[in-house]
């Protein structure tokens, strides 16, 4: 049986004034606590700075992907982004539906579809990566080079697992 004072939080002095921040307790040395709320201050930002052309981060990695992988097939990008195949449809249609892609069947395989980007969709993955590099500087920036390089390292070790080809991300 779990005791009222077994919950207490590793910080807890008795002593909480209401309208203070919050102690965060055993939170602290969380990592996937840090890891989220870090995730919420760059969606947020991300959200602001996309607003005028409308494209989330999401529709960004998916348009990406096919600009680096052109005739790219809908699954691989699901497999890459971890997104299950009903998601990653519901994202390419409404990509489509803003002329931003353009569906076609492989010639290979008539059950696959290969995906591309439309002139429209070339014109605003140039818009949204002008926007992304001052949105990523803002985050960046706080680190020195050493320092990125190495965080950027540290959080693919804590995804390499769960990406196709043996964590291989460009």
């Amino acid at each position: 049986m779990t005791r009222h004072n077994d919950l207490r939080p590793a910080n807890d002095d008795d002593v909480f004034e209401v309208g203070s921040p919050l102690r965060t307790g055993r939170l602290n040395d969380i990592l996937g606590f840090h890891l989220r709320m870090a995730n919420v201050a760059i969606y947020q930002d991300y959200t602001a700075a996309m607003g005028d052309i409308g494209l989330t981060q999401k529709q960004f990695a998916v348009l990406e992907l096919i600009a680096a992988n052109p005739r790219v097939s809908q699954i691989d990008i699901a497999n890459q982004l971890s997104m299950d195949r009903a998601t990653m449809m519901a994202l390419v249609n409404r990509l489509e539906s803003r002329d931003l892609l353009e569906r076609q069947p492989s010639p290979i395989d008539r059950r696959r579809q290969e995906l591309l980007l439309t002139e429209a969709g070339a014109e605003i993955l140039k818009q949204a990566r002008n926007i992304q590099k001052q949105h990523e500087l803002r985050f960046t920036a706080r680190f020195t080079p050493e320092e990125l390089e190495a965080f950027i390292g540290g959080l693919k070790r804590i995804y390499s697992d769960i990406v196709p080809r043996n964590g291989q991300v460009d």
